[in-house]
Order: structure tokens, then C-alpha cells, then sequence
């Protein structure tokens, strides 16, 4: 019989000694079995289902999604805490001190102007705390997991800070323009036109970034444009008794015309 007391609220040491209970002997089989890399897409999931829940602006779904969000930290300190390694409170610790060390102006003697300040003295504090002594360092500290259009994002904006940036969008959108003629050049000439797509969308990212527009977000509502307009274009098609496999691409691309237009008056 394990030793565990029913409750009726519980608290994060409960969620840590419940993670404690399943992953240990005569506990549940699954649970026992994981490891970091079984657990990394969970992980990944677990946080993109509570940025939904916040676009969605429901408390109730955020707070169950970052429930299981929670879950997935406390069990990868668990497996962290068998080692030996370290546990859930050495986790908490470290972002404490980080913290701590990250806000002088909060909690020791420096004084700031406002956000912007506190921004660039951040910067500077993570630098100087990661041992990047170059801008280079800073780039390439980035992490490789995140979203490709994310990452570039963030790998432009540091490179900003160095200087290394064109001083109004007008230079993005011309770089933009060069790297499609390079893309539709390489395609012609059948050379790496994968490596040119990557370019191309790496100015892309520039552009967005100008803009102050989220790519990802961006990328996110282009494709549930798409989705809309698909959905019409496909019950067009079956008002006039055919399926979208049936209809010749002429045909597609005029109800697609007409799908554009009905959505642009909604």
C-alpha cells in the first residue's frame, strides 16, 4: 500500500511527491520508464497547448494547461533527484538567484529610467553570466530547438545590438526581393534551391521583424487563411456535384478567387 494521503486541495510538494510515488518501484510502469528524451516532445507540446490556451483567453483551460505544463518540470527534476543530481527546490534555487542577480534595480542599488533600461541592462547581466564575450557568443547561444522562425528572429535581434542591421525596412524588403531571384535562379539551374528557400526565409523573418510582427504568428493566420479558403473552395466543388480531385486546376483557381473574395467581406 503506498503511503499517500488523500487531500482536498493539493499543493506543489503534493505534485512532486505524486510524480516521487508513480516514478518509484511498484508505481506505475510508464511513468517509471521515461527519461528526458522520451519526455522532450511532451515537454514542447505541453508549453505550445498553453500559449493556445492563452489565445483562446479561457482561465479555466490556462490553468489546466499550465498544470500539465508544471507537471513536465517537476518530472524532469524527479528524474534529476534519483540520480542524485538535483531536485525540484535546487530548480527553484537557481531561477530565484537569477532573478535576484538579473534585477539590481529591484534588489540592489541600480537605478533605471524604465523598461528599456532594464531590457539592456538584462542583456548585459546574461552576457556577462553566460561567459559570452563576443557578439558572436551571444548568437550562438540561441537555442537550435526553438522554431526556425523564432530563432532567427531572435538571432537578428542580437545581431541588431552589435550594429548589424539595415537602418529602415526598405533594405529588408530589397534583400527580400534579391534572395526570391536567387531562389527562382537556383531552381532554374536545379543548384541547392534548399538553401536559397532557407535564405529567403531568413529575410522573410527581417521583414516581420521591421514590422513588429510575430513570423510565426503571421505564418499561423496565413495558414488558417488558407484552411478557410480551402474549406469554401472544397464545398464549392461539391455544390456543382464534383470532388476537388475532378476539377482541372483552372477550375480550382477560380473558385479559390471566389473564396478570397467571400472571406475578404466577412
Amino acid at each position: 500500500m503506498i503511503d499517500f494521503q488523500y487531500q482536498n486541495s493539493y499543493g506543489l510538494k503534493d505534485l512532486e511527491k505524486i510524480v516521487s510515488i508513480l516514478r518509484a518501484p511498484g508505481g506505475c510502469p510508464w511513468d517509471g520508464e521515461q527519461t528526458h528524451e522520451s519526455l522532450r516532445r511532451d515537454l514542447l507540446e505541453e508549453a505550445y497547448e498553453v500559449v493556445e490556451a492563452i489565445d483562446e483567453g479561457s482561465q479555466e483551460h490556462l490553468k489546466e494547461e499550465l498544470g500539465d505544463l508544471l507537471l513536465q518540470v517537476v518530472f524532469h527534476a524527479d528524474i534529476e533527484r534519483e540520480k542524485g543530481s538535483f531536485d525540484l527546490d535546487a530548480v527553484a534555487d537557481g531561477i530565484c538567484r537569477k532573478l535576484i542577480y538579473r534585477h539590481p534595480h529591484v534588489f540592489g542599488d541600480v537605478s533605471v529610467s524604465g523598461s528599456g533600461e532594464v531590457l539592456e541592462n538584462w542583456d548585459v547581466l546574461k552576457r556577462k553570466e553566460k561567459g559570452q564575450a563576443t557578439h558572436s557568443d551571444a548568437l550562438s547561444s540561441v537555442a537550435r530547438s526553438l522554431p526556425g522562425l523564432w530563432r532567427a528572429e531572435k538571432v537578428q535581434k542580437k545581431a541588431k545590438k552589435a550594429g548589424f542591421d539595415w537602418p529602415d525596412i526598405s533594405g529588408a524588403v530589397d534583400k527580400l526581393s534579391e534572395e526570391l531571384g536567387e531562389l527562382k535562379e537556383a531552381i532554374g539551374e536545379g543548384t541547392n534551391p534548399e538553401e536559397e528557400l532557407g535564405d529567403l526565409l531568413f529575410a522573410a523573418v527581417n521583414v516581420s521583424r521591421f514590422l513588429k510582427a510575430d513570423p510565426e504568428a503571421a505564418l499561423t493566420r496565413a495558414t488558417d487563411k488558407f484552411i478557410a479558403r480551402f474549406r469554401l473552395v472544397e464545398r464549392a466543388a461539391a455544390e456543382r456535384g464534383a470532388s476537388m480531385e475532378e476539377m482541372s486546376l483552372e477550375e480550382l483557381d477560380k473558385l479559390w478567387e471566389e473564396a478570397k473574395h467571400t472571406l475578404s467581406k466577412e
